[in-house]
């Protein structure tokens, strides 16, 4: 009888014991820096500069078994769609599954994603969006600047990483802005980044 009941003693414990969730920090950094290492973090990307220090930082980060090349490709491709959840942010048009070459040929100010335009780039390896100041993009979100950068780490494997700088407007809808962007954006850019991966992928193996 003693056996049993210390045993049962023993689930009743077990049962009581308090759910243990992630720290809080834990949960907001997946918000801010999803995908991404320490090192990732800590590197100067491409575009960086000194009024970023201003600016809320968001990371993303995938890896890609294609060649940064590829992956540059279809980042181009960012130009007619948005390579997230179409429904949402796409009118319900699928993006195009097809690499378009007409898009490759870049130049500043080509409008992307419709509330994007190309600030900077250098040919197959990085390009940087943004806000322009009183566009209906900056007057959502805040200025913002997304730097994608096809990083490569081996002939066939690419690091496909973004780094948001984002400078919300004053007031309420800014502080509104600062909370709730992180999660909404790693929502949407979460699911670009594996539709691109895939994309890039597929390319890959047709090509070999």
């Amino acid at each position: 009888m003693t056996g049993r009941c210390d045993r049962d003693r023993a689930l009743l414990d077990s049962a009581c014991t308090p759910l243990q969730y992630p720290p809080v920090s834990k949960v907001r950094d997946l918000a801010h820096h999803w995908g991404t290492t320490p090192a990732e973090r800590q590197a100067v990307f491409p575009d960086d500069n000194p009024e970023d220090a201003g600016a809320d930082l968001l990371w993303r980060g995938v890896d890609v078994a294609a060649p940064a090349s590829v992956v540059f490709r279809w980042l181009c491709q960012l130009q007619v769609a948005p390579y997230s959840y179409d429904w949402i942010d796409n009118g319900g048009r699928r993006s195009p599954r097809h690499l378009d070459p007409q898009l490759e040929q870049l130049a500043c100010g080509q409008p992307f994603m419709q509330i994007f335009v190309l600030e900077s780039f250098v040919h197959g390896v990085h390009l940087t969006l943004v806000t322009p100041a009183g566009s209906r993009g900056a007057k959502l979100f805040g200025v913002v600047r997304v730097t994608y950068w096809a990083k490569p780490v081996a002939p066939d494997r690419t690091r496909l990483l973004a780094k948001l700088r984002v400078v919300a407007a004053p007031g309420l809808r800014g502080a509104a802005m600062r909370a709730f962007l992180p999660w909404g954006d790693l929502v949407m850019m979460r699911r670009q980044l594996l539709n691109l991966k895939a994309l890039a992928e597929e390319s890959g193996e047709a090509r070999e």
